[in-house]
């Protein structure tokens, strides 16, 4: 069944598109007629979606400016970091003894390419195999505010990572993240809840990281 999608949620998956493919930057103004008339839509959508942008900590509302991309610190982002490790790693534990074969598989098919689209410098397709391995199991978990909450953290980091430098040092970055992600499905397939819920939060989500992530 097709997911009925509202003019709101039309406006706001456009914005988070245009803020993942870097059209909207940091610390600038989000021009709210240009997106009505890009998308023909009045102008009470796109106020509805950046209020909820807003309420999501991607966008600030700031006096007599309007809305504007949020830029995270260090700190802010290393905060998040911590947050996110702690709720995927409780989400990854809930959902480890609901996974089927099926489940296991569809992982394994998405490290494998993870690898490819690593090798092959495709960044943007690492990100959807990468969102996609994780989306297997955040799929069956049970507590789904657990889940929108940890979505909702996850959407500061919005932004993908700019590959335009020393490829060959984020090559082997990512390619180690991909083997953590073997790590976890190994896991998974052993049913050790609890080594998966510690993994994710201290080696996976480890906040020394975040060098890696475009703030």
């Amino acid at each position: 069944m097709t997911e009925y999608l509202s003019l709101k949620d039309h406006v706001y998956n456009y914005i988070v598109e245009q803020i993942n493919n870097g059209k909207l930057i940091a610390n600038r103004k989000v021009n709210e007629v240009a997106i009505s008339e890009n998308l023909k839509v009045s102008r009470t959508p796109v106020r509805e979606a950046l209020i909820q942008l807003s309420s999501e900590g991607l966008l600030e509302n700031v006096p007599r400016k309007g809305f504007v991309i949020k830029k995270l610190t260090k700190e802010e982002a290393k905060e998040t970091y911590f947050i996110i490790g702690v709720l995927d790693g409780l989400a990854a534990s809930l959902s480890a003894a609901l996974l089927t074969e099926k489940h296991m598989k569809e992982m394994e098919f998405y490290i494998q390419s993870i690898d490819l689209a690593i090798n092959t410098e495709n960044f943007q397709m690492y990100h959807k195999m990468q969102e996609a391995f994780h989306d297997v199991y955040l799929s069956v978990c049970p507590n789904r505010s657990l889940v929108n909450l940890l979505l909702k953290s996850q959407k500061k980091f919005l932004k993908t990572f700019d590959h335009s430098g020393q490829k060959e040092e984020v090559k082997k970055k990512l390619l180690e993240t991909n083997n953590e992600h073997r790590k976890m499905l190994d896991l998974f397939k052993s049913g050790d809840s609890a080594g998966l819920e510690s993994y994710m939060k201290e080696v996976h989500w480890n906040t020394d990281k975040i060098e890696l992530v475009p703030l």
